[in-house]
C-alpha cells in the first residue's frame, strides 16, 4: 500500500513533529522551573513570617544572695593613664576676698596648706587636660615642693619665699617663675595685684615647648585610684562613720567646709561661710575624695614664714562617698611618695576622681558628722 504522501513529505512531516517535541521539552522545563521558584519564594515568606511571629523570650532573672553590683567603667577618668604626660603643679592663691578661683575644678589633684599669717594656699596639679583659665597664681613656699615632687611635676608660680628660691635651685626643679617667664602669664585689669595673675594650659606647654624640661614621666602616680566604686565600710572591713558635714580650721580666719551631695556623690567646698565658686562657671567647686592629713608646723622668721614638717608619720582621715575612716600617712624623705595606710598597714585606696589633701595643724580642730 503506498502512503498518499511521499518521502520527500514525510521527512519534513518528521521533522515538523521532532520539532514540536523539542519546544514541548522547553516549555515544560520553564514550566517546571517557574514553578519551583513559586515554591520556593512561598517557603521563604512562610519562614520569615513565622520568625516576626516567634514570640521573644523573657531571659529569667538572676537569683543571688549577694547583691549585684553595677558594672562600672573600667578606664580611670580622672587622668589618662596611658598617657605618659608630665604632670604640672601650679601655686594658687587663696586670699582672694570675694574673687573666684579659676581651674581648681579641672586638677585632679589638690594640697591646702598654711602660709604666713593664719592664711592658706593651694597647689593645684594637673593633666592631660587643657586648661582654658588657672588662677590667681602666687608666690611658691618651699614645703610645696615636698608634695610637687611626689608627682614629679613641673612647678608654676609667680615668685617665691628666700627658702623657697633656694631649695629650687639646689633641687633642680623645672620651674616656671611668672618673676621672669611673663610670657606664660596675663594680668586681670579688673582685680588687685597681686591677687590678679592668671594662665592657662596652651601658655605653659607653649613656654614648656621652648626648654629643654622632659615633659614626660613614668613616676607621676601617687593615690591608688580604683574604677569601681570604693565603699569604706564595704571593702574595708572596718566601721566607717558617716561623713556628711566637714568642718577644717586652719586659724581662727581661715576655715574649710565640706558638704556631701548624696545624689552626685562629692563633696561641696566651702571657704569661710561661703560656697567656693569657679569663676568660669559659677558652680561651686566639687570634689570626690578628701585627704586630711595631720602635720606639724612651726613659725621660723619675723614674717610668720612657717616650716612644715612633711617628712615622717603622722595620723589622718579618708573621705569619700559619704564615710570617712582613719589612716596614717607617712613619708621617707622629701622626694619619696606619701603613703596613705589603714590601721592594719593596707593601702588605702581612692575613688576614680578629684581629690583634696588638706595638710592641716596636728591641733587642728577638725570636725566630722
Amino acid at each position: 500500500m503506498k502512503f498518499d504522501i511521499d518521502e520527500k513529505e514525510e521527512k519534513k512531516i518528521k521533522k515538523r513533529n521532532e520539532d514540536k517535541q523539542k519546544l514541548n521539552l522547553i516549555l515544560i522545563f520553564f514550566f517546571v522551573l517557574g514553578f519551583l521558584v513559586l515554591v520556593l519564594v512561598l517557603v521563604l515568606s512562610s519562614n520569615n513570617k513565622k520568625k516576626q511571629q516567634t514570640p521573644i523570650e523573657t531571659p529569667t532573672p538572676i537569683t543571688s544572695t549577694q547583691p549585684i553590683r553595677p558594672v562600672e567603667n573600667k578606664t580611670l577618668t580622672v587622668y589618662n593613664e596611658e598617657s605618659a604626660e608630665r604632670p604640672i603643679a601650679v601655686m594658687i592663691d587663696n586670699a582672694i576676698g570675694d574673687a573666684l578661683h579659676a581651674g581648681l575644678q579641672e586638677s585632679y589633684l589638690n594640697y591646702e596648706i598654711l602660709v604666713e599669717g593664719g592664711l592658706t594656699r593651694i597647689m593645684a596639679i594637673y593633666k592631660d587636660k587643657d586648661v582654658p583659665l588657672i588662677g590667681p597664681v602666687r608666690s611658691s613656699r618651699n614645703y610645696f615642693l615636698d608634695y610637687m615632687l611626689e608627682s614629679d611635676a613641673i612647678f608654676v608660680h609667680y615668685g617665691w619665699s628666700p627658702n623657697a628660691e633656694e631649695d629650687e635651685k639646689s633641687l633642680n626643679i623645672n620651674n616656671i617663675n611668672g618673676l621672669y617667664d611673663q610670657e606664660v602669664f596675663r594680668r586681670d585689669s579688673k582685680a588687685i595685684a597681686p591677687h590678679n595673675v592668671f594662665t592657662k594650659m596652651a601658655y605653659i606647654k607653649s613656654f614648656l615647648d621652648k626648654t629643654t624640661y622632659n615633659t614626660y614621666s613614668d613616676n607621676y602616680q601617687l593615690l591608688n585610684y580604683s574604677v569601681d566604686r570604693i565603699d569604706l565600710e564595704r571593702d574595708t572591713g572596718y566601721v566607717a562613720k558617716e561623713a556628711n558635714e566637714i568642718v577644717i580650721p586652719y586659724s581662727s580666719t581661715d576655715v574649710r567646709t565640706y558638704k556631701y551631695d548624696s545624689t552626685n556623690e562629692f563633696y561641696l567646698r566651702g571657704q569661710n561661710g561661703k560656697a567656693q565658686l569657679d569663676r568660669r562657671t559659677n558652680r561651686q567647686l566639687h570634689y570626690k575624695n578628701i585627704i586630711i592629713q595631720r602635720v606639724d608646723y612651726e613659725v621660723i622668721d619675723n614674717e610668720g614664714r612657717l616650716s612644715v614638717k612633711t617628712v615622717g608619720s603622722g595620723k589622718g582621715y579618708i573621705i569619700t562617698n559619704g564615710h570617712f575612716l582613719p589612716m596614717t600617712w607617712s613619708k621617707q624623705s622629701r622626694t619619696a611618695k606619701t603613703v596613705y595606710t589603714y590601721e592594719d598597714g593596707s593601702e588605702v585606696m581612692v575613688n576614680d576622681g578629684n581629690t583634696f589633701i588638706q595638710i592641716v595643724p596636728t591641733n587642728s580642730n577638725i570636725s566630722i558628722s
